[in-house]
Formats: C-alpha cells, sequence, structure tokens
C-alpha cells in the first residue's frame, strides 16, 4: 500500500506540474495572439523533443514515450493558441 500512495502522490504531482505549465504557455499564446505569431513553433518543438529524448535516455525511460507524452502536450497546447487567437481577433 505504500507503493500505491506514493504513486498516488507522484500522479497528484504531474497534474500540479501540467496546469502549472499550461499557465505559462497560455501567456505564451496571449504574447504570439498580440504580436500576431503562429500557434505553433515547428523549431521549438523539435529542439525540445530531442532534448527530452535525452532526459529520458538518462532517466531509464523509452524516449518513444517521452516523444509521444511531449507531443500529445505540444497538440493540446498549439490548441489552445489556436483558441486564444480566434478571441483576439473577433
Amino acid at each position: 500500500m505504500e507503493l500505491r500512495g506514493s504513486i498516488d502522490n507522484i500522479d497528484a504531482a504531474l497534474i500540479h506540474l501540467l496546469a502549472e505549465r499550461f499557465k505559462l504557455t497560455e501567456r505564451v499564446g496571449e504574447l504570439k495572439a498580440d504580436h500576431g505569431l503562429p500557434p505553433a513553433d515547428p523549431e521549438r518543438e523539435r529542439r525540445q523533443v530531442a532534448h527530452l529524448r535525452r532526459l529520458a535516455e538518462d532517466a531509464h525511460l523509452d524516449p518513444e514515450f517521452a516523444e509521444k507524452f511531449l507531443t500529445f502536450i505540444v497538440a493540446e497546447v498549439i490548441r489552445h493558441h489556436e483558441r486564444i487567437a480566434e478571441t483576439r481577433e473577433a
């Protein structure tokens, strides 16, 4: 049961970290919209994927999983940025 409690705590921490990340990316989306920049930044995303794959390898985590996880998060961030841009245009 102690292991499950530790897992539950890590899950809660992940949720809080994701919430904090999305608060920051929302601010980025607002800045992008205000300056007419596109919601996506493929070059930054490419660098982030490469960086997180290296981190995953160092942490003995499957780099493919890390890439899929980041890709999922980035897709959601881009969706939020598109929505922010649409509301600024209206």
